[in-house]
């Protein structure tokens, strides 16, 4: 348990969470667990009323990482302006996969999933499962979208869907 392993997190400051999204690290305490004290995290997500415990000295272990950068963020929406990949595979198969760019914390990733599950209203519908993972990947990315500019997650919502309908125009 070396410190050099434990990230710079403070209290009140915004972090994501590979599982859960973008949450807000609350308190840096000390718990009793199976007998051994421990440093943690307490990170709240406020959106899902939910507060999670985090080992300090697994923070960078598990993929809790800060928010994403000015950078980062242009790149991932350059991503969602680019041409939807859609495999051929099995629909499990991709649901799988989905699933997994979605919980990996990746913003890039997760703009993919955004990207390649838009539908348009002249496209075919949605499956159910379809829509479902179309909609936690735009939650996660609207989220850090907003805990990055400080705005609201309405406003990011927007600028989203703004990109994603002028790629169709595009197109």
């Amino acid at each position: 348990m070396s410190k050099s392993k434990k990230l710079d997190f403070r209290p009140n400051e915004f972090v994501v969470y590979p599982a859960h999204g973008v949450g807000q690290i609350v308190s840096v305490e000390q718990q009793e667990v199976a007998g051994f004290s421990l440093e943690v995290f307490v990170v709240s997500f406020e959106k899902d009323k939910m507060k999670l415990s985090v080992p300090t000295h697994k923070a960078i272990e598990v993929g809790m990482r800060a928010l994403s950068t000015p950078d980062v963020i242009a790149h991932a929406m350059k991503t969602l302006k680019g041409k939807a990949k859609v495999k051929r595979a099995m629909w499990s198969r991709r649901a799988q996969e989905y699933e997994q760019k979605i919980n990996s914390g990746d913003l890039i990733a997760i703009a993919e999933v955004v990207r390649d599950l838009h539908r348009n209203d002249d496209q075919r519908e949605q499956s159910y499962s379809e829509r479902q993972l179309y909609e936690a990947a735009l939650e996660r990315l609207t989220r850090e979208f907003a805990a990055v500019d400080g705005g609201d997650e309405m406003e990011a919502t927007r600028q989203v869907n703004e990109v994603l309908s002028s790629r169709v125009v595009a197109a």
